[in-house]
């Protein structure tokens, strides 16, 4: 009987091409799901640094403001003088480093810083003097406008910037307000004008809105230092106020 044999070298070689082969696309895919995470998180950073940019300014301003007027007992207007040259600081020193990340010269630099500072002065001025008719219930609440206190009305017109929709039903209140709304005076009440001189809350419209869009409107004014509180009197409204000095 003829001895009979089958060389399977061949196949040993071919089976370790295959595998060598299967490893080095595992290998790349691999490679490339790194990158792409690390490309995700790289972008996720930069949209988290320039998120923080853009609202650093708005805190500092009304937040710096409500805690130098409760906490340090600064009037009204020192405490908004304050906070107003601490965001000019923060846009000024915005402006000088991107100025000098760009290049330009000195003297372009202090161009672009006084322009930031000046933009932080003529923002403040906008807000306790301007609200859009869309952003009120009615003309009255317009004019009732400029009785809120400082601090709220800059911080109304941040949110006005963010929730274009917001709109405000309420602002200083007389006690023949309350008795046209069929409810008691409540003497307490910070929408009476206070010993500063100002209305010292409103009122938001919650109705027709989101749930998570009131709650987030509702967690920002109380991260920028206001009490904000959702409640039913004649109707269902966000109520922010800012409260008397500690």
């Amino acid at each position: 009987m003829s001895d009979l044999r089958i060389d399977l070298s061949g196949l040993k070689g071919l089976a370790e091409t295959v595998r060598q082969q299967d490893g080095t696309g595992r290998g790349r895919d691999e490679r490339g799901e790194g990158r792409a995470r690390r490309a995700a998180f790289a972008l996720f950073k930069a949209a988290a640094i320039a998120s923080a940019l853009m609202v650093l300014p708005f805190f500092v301003l009304i937040r710096g403001g409500v805690f130098a007027y409760r906490a340090w007992g600064l009037g009204t207007w020192p405490a908004l003088l304050l906070a107003a040259l601490a965001t000019a600081g923060v846009l000024s020193t915005y402006a000088w480093m991107v100025g000098r990340r760009l290049g330009a010269g000195e003297r372009t630099r202090q161009v672009v810083v006084r322009g930031a500072a000046g933009l932080a002065v003529a923002y403040v001025l906008y807000a306790l003097v301007f609200v859009a008719g869309a952003n009120v219930k009615s003309d009255e609440v317009r004019a009732e406008y400029r009785s809120l206190h400082p601090l709220l009305r800059v911080a109304s017109s941040a949110l006005v910037l963010v929730d274009p929709s917001a709109v405000i039903t309420d602002a200083g209140r007389t006690v023949e307000d309350y008795r046209l709304m069929g409810l008691p005076p409540n003497e307490a009440s910070l929408h009476f004008e206070q010993d500063d001189g100002f209305a010292h809350a409103l009122d938001l419209r919650t109705a027709g809105r989101g749930e998570l869009r009131n709650r987030a409107v509702e967690l920002g004014f109380w991260v920028l230092g206001f009490h904000s509180l959702r409640h039913v009197g004649t109707a269902d409204h966000l109520h922010v106020s800012l409260r008397l000095p500690e």
